[in-house]
């Protein structure tokens, strides 16, 4: 079991690499943060093509939480109000609206700030049975 929660993103997605560095610097959640391609997976309980998909946050008791609320978890565990953003997050129907809007920017997170082709999610992936 591993003493802190974990973080774990694509480090091959520029967005991806820019949005957890600027949470590190300016949020310093309580966490450890690891790109899945350098990852124990398994150790964690996380398949690769879920990793593929979406964010995670795996606690020390190995609950894993993906997208949107791995995003609400890491920001109950920074400074500052941040946790109290992260709770709202957890709670429907902002819940739900975060869920939506996690989605959009995991589809297309190539196109956006940072992002490069090598963020473009597997086309296998890209269809309606991603969750």
């Amino acid at each position: 079991m591993q003493r802190q929660s974990v973080l774990v993103y694509d480090g091959d997605c520029a967005f991806c690499t820019s949005s957890v560095r600027f949470a590190e610097r300016c949020l310093r959640p309580r966490c450890a943060a690891t790109p899945w391609q350098f990852t124990d997976l398994v150790r964690l309980g996380i398949t690769q093509q879920r990793a593929e998909r979406e964010v995670l946050w795996v606690t020390p008791a190995g609950s894993v939480h993906g997208g949107a609320q791995a995003v609400a978890k890491l920001l109950m565990s920074a400074r500052g109000g941040w946790p109290v953003v992260g709770a709202l997050l957890m709670l429907p129907p902002v819940r739900w609206v975060a869920q939506g809007a996690y989605r959009i920017i995991a589809n297309n997170r190539q196109r956006l700030p940072g992002g490069t082709a090598a963020c473009a999610l597997p086309s296998s992936r890209n269809g309606r049975n991603r969750s």
